[in-house]
C-alpha cells in the first residue's frame, strides 16, 4: 500500500448538483492547465447524460460560467478503465446501486471520496467494497441541476473535507491532494474528519426531518417556536449519540447549527423535504431518521422525538 498513486483516470459517479459542480471545476482547470490532468469519466443518466454528450456540461456560479466536455460521459461503468480516484456523488438511496456497479473497478490503491450526506456512509460503502482507500468526507456546497447539462451553484463555498481511512490510517493521499490544488478545488485534509461530518449532520438531519413533516420553508420554521423546539430536540438527540460514539463536538454546536438556517433564503426547502413532497418514493429519510434511530438503539440513547417525527412523515407520505 502506497500513498503515491498517480491519478491518470478520474471517475465522477453521479453528475447531479454536487458531482456536476466538481466536474465542471475540474474540466475548467484542465482546459487552463492541460498537462498532467487525468482523463475524466462522468457517470450520469437520462436527459442530463444526453445533454452532456451533445453540448458538454455547463457550470454556472455566482462569478463565472464554464462549459466543457469530459473524456467520456456514460451510464455504463463497465465501459471505463479502472479509476485511480472516484468522487462518489450519488444520493444515499442510490449508494447500493453505485457500489454494486463499481465493485469490479476498485483496486487496492483506488481512492474513493464519497461526497454525500450522512454519518455512516463509510460503513455503508464498506459493506459492499472492502478494498481500496475510502476517506470519510463531507462537502459544503449548494447546487442543483438547472436543466439537462446545466449545473447552477446557489450557495456554499464548494469545500471538500476529508480525512484518514480507518482501515488504512497510514495512507496519506498525496496525489489526490496535489490534484485538488491543481484543479483549484477548495479542500481540507484532516486526521479526524468525523467532528465536521457529525457537525454537518446535526444541521441537515434535524432541519430535514422537521421541514419534511411540517412543510415549512426554513424562513417559516424559524418564526415558529414549536418547529424550532422540534429542531433543537432532534439536534440534542444527535449530539448525545455523537458523544456516545466518542465524537468531540463543540459545546455550542446546537446553537451554531440552528443559527445557520438564517444564512439561507427564507423560501428555502430542504432536499429531503422536496423529495417527500414530490412523491417519487426515493428520499433520504433512512439516512436521517433511520440512522438516528438505529444508532440510538445500538448505543442505548433514547431518540423519542426523532422516532415521532419520522413516524409522522411515514404516515403522511407512505
Amino acid at each position: 500500500m502506497t500513498s503515491a498513486n498517480n491519478i491518470e483516470n478520474l471517475c465522477i459517479y453521479g453528475v447531479g448538483g454536487v458531482g456536476g459542480y466538481f466536474g465542471g471545476k475540474i474540466l475548467s482547470s484542465a482546459l487552463k492547465n492541460q498537462n498532467g490532468f487525468p482523463k475524466t469519466y462522468f457517470i450520469a443518466r437520462g436527459e442530463h447524460l444526453n445533454a452532456i454528450r451533445r453540448s458538454g456540461l455547463s457550470l454556472v456560479t455566482p462569478s463565472a460560467t464554464f462549459t466543457g466536455k469530459p473524456t467520456v460521459a456514460t451510464d455504463d461503468v463497465e465501459s471505463i478503465p479502472c479509476p485511480d480516484l472516484i468522487l462518489l456523488c450519488v444520493k444515499s438511496y442510490g449508494l447500493d446501486e453505485a457500489m454494486n456497479a463499481l465493485k469490479k473497478k476498485v483496486k487496492e490503491n483506488t481512492v474513493i471520496i464519497p461526497l454525500l450526506n450522512g454519518v455512516d456512509i463509510y460503513e455503508r460503502i464498506r459493506t459492499h467494497i472492502n478494498v481500496g482507500i475510502l476517506f470519510p468526507a463531507c462537502v459544503f456546497v449548494g447546487t442543483h441541476i438547472d436543466s439537462p447539462g446545466i449545473i447552477r451553484q446557489n450557495g456554499g463555498n464548494g469545500r471538500i473535507l476529508f480525512g484518514r481511512d480507518p482501515q488504512h490510517p497510514e495512507f496519506i493521499p498525496e496525489s489526490s491532494i496535489d490534484f485538488f490544488k491543481k484543479a483549484e478545488i477548495d479542500f481540507s485534509w484532516m486526521d479526524d474528519p468525523y467532528p465536521a461530518i457529525w457537525g454537518k449532520f446535526i444541521f441537515i438531519a434535524a432541519f430535514g426531518l422537521v421541514t419534511a413533516r411540517s412543510g415549512c420553508t426554513l424562513g417559516e420554521l424559524m418564526k415558529d417556536d414549536a418547529q424550532v423546539r422540534s429542531v433543537l430536540e432532534v439536534m440534542g438527540e444527535i449530539k448525545v449519540i455523537a458523544q456516545a460514539k466518542g465524537i468531540l463536538l463543540p459545546e455550542n454546536i446546537i446553537g451554531e447549527s440552528l443559527a445557520k438556517a438564517n444564512n439561507f433564503p427564507p423560501e428555502t426547502k430542504t432536499s429531503y423535504q422536496r423529495d417527500i413532497e414530490s412523491g417519487g418514493g426515493k428520499n433520504e429519510g433512512d439516512l436521517f431518521g433511520g440512522t438516528i434511530i438505529r444508532l440510538g438503539e445500538e448505543l442505548s440513547v433514547p431518540t423519542p422525538v426523532t422516532k415521532t417525527i419520522y413516524s409522522d412523515i411515514h404516515r403522511r407520505f407512505p
